[in-house]
């Protein structure tokens, strides 16, 4: 036990207990992960003109003018969110930190895999994913789909939420390279087809891979990242997250390329521990061409883990019971066969 780190599993579960978190329903079966909650949709959500932060002193609510909401659409039976717009849904739960208690918000590996844009907004926010000590307030989720449309629902979980006490005091960086020496028939990565149909967020392992994907090949070990493109990778390195440990994807330095790669990066504990089943479990990369072309080679450093500690180890570490992507080579989201 450390005098300050991420809250595990069954900390968690009684932050439901005491008020920190609530919500109009009761937490949901396998909302609670080893070391994060997911965040569930509300009933409704905006389709906004553009993205926002409140600033200090104004809440989300006050920002909702005739200026921002071009209409409300009703999540309730489901609804179609579309490529390239911005939304702003209420999530159902809501915090009232003590004092030393801070939150931070992450997409869901699911959701970073569908190139879904998503982020959360608090009021009086200066800063996305953020939640202070003593925040006492709503939080909200921006969705932006940026490739696939999506057709999401109220109790939908796109991001997730950690807490952490005390300081945040990382252990140590470690960085991971680009594998495109080829996995399964020589892919070494997927790369989205544009205007392909629409993913239901309902539907896990429905969707036709075929139809959202095209294979990439790299013979020569080498991939060209066109602008604008996005892309499933893997790691060339296997990622094991201790079971008092958690991490977090971090971007690398921009200079080394013309990409991104940095979605969705909340790494649990026990990820790639081989107790828990996770012998050779990759890092699976969510990478984003920008403004020019790039030749990505086998084995260049793309991005990096933030390790950091836990308060305690969970109950059930990440592998322990379901899981949809320990023991990963390169894997899409969950949603497709």
């Amino acid at each position: 036990m450390t005098a300050s780190g991420i809250l595990p599993d069954h900390r968690l579960k009684t932050l439901f207990d005491t008020g920190v978190i609530s919500a109009d329903t009761p937490a949901a079966e396998g909302q609670i992960q080893p070391a994060s909650i997911d965040l569930r949709l509300g009933s409704h959500a905006w389709r906004l003109r553009a993205s926002f932060l409140p600033g200090p002193g104004r809440t989300v609510s006050d920002r909702l003018n005739e200026d921002v909401v071009m209409h409300t659409v009703d999540l309730t039976n489901g609804a179609v969110l579309e490529t390239g717009c911005v939304y702003l849904a209420p999530l159902q739960e809501r915090l009232k930190l003590p004092p030393g208690l801070s939150a931070a918000m992450n997409p869901k590996s699911s959701t970073g895999r569908i190139d879904v844009f998503t982020r959360v907004i608090t009021d009086h926010g200066v800063a996305f994913d953020q939640a202070p000590a003593d925040y006492d307030g709503p939080l909200y989720a921006e969705i932006c789909p940026c490739t696939f449309s999506i057709l999401a629902r109220k109790g939908d979980r796109l991001s997730q939420i950690r807490f952490r006490e005390g300081a945040h005091v990382p252990l140590r960086d470690v960085t991971v390279s680009v594998d495109l020496a080829g996995f399964e028939d020589g892919i070494v990565g997927y790369r989205a087809r544009r205007h392909a149909g629409l993913v239901d967020l309902a539907k896990i392992g429905a969707h036709e891979r075929t139809r959202f994907w095209e294979p990439m090949y790299a013979p020569d070990r080498r991939l060209i990242l066109d602008p604008g493109e996005f892309y499933i990778l893997a790691s060339r390195e296997a990622v094991s997250i201790g079971a008092e440990e958690a991490a977090e994807m971090a971007p690398i330095a921009t200079e080394i390329g013309e990409f991104r790669a940095h979605y969705a990066g909340f790494f649990d504990p026990g990820f790639g521990i081989a107790e828990a089943g996770g012998t050779g479990s990759r890092a699976v990369l969510e990478v984003r061409g920008r403004d020019v072309p790039f030749i990505l080679e086998h084995g260049q450093p793309i991005a990096r883990l933030v390790y950091e500690p836990m308060r305690e180890a969970p109950e059930i570490p990440y592998g322990r019971v379901a899981s949809n992507y320990q023991a990963q080579g390169l894997k899409l989201s969950k949603f497709f066969v």
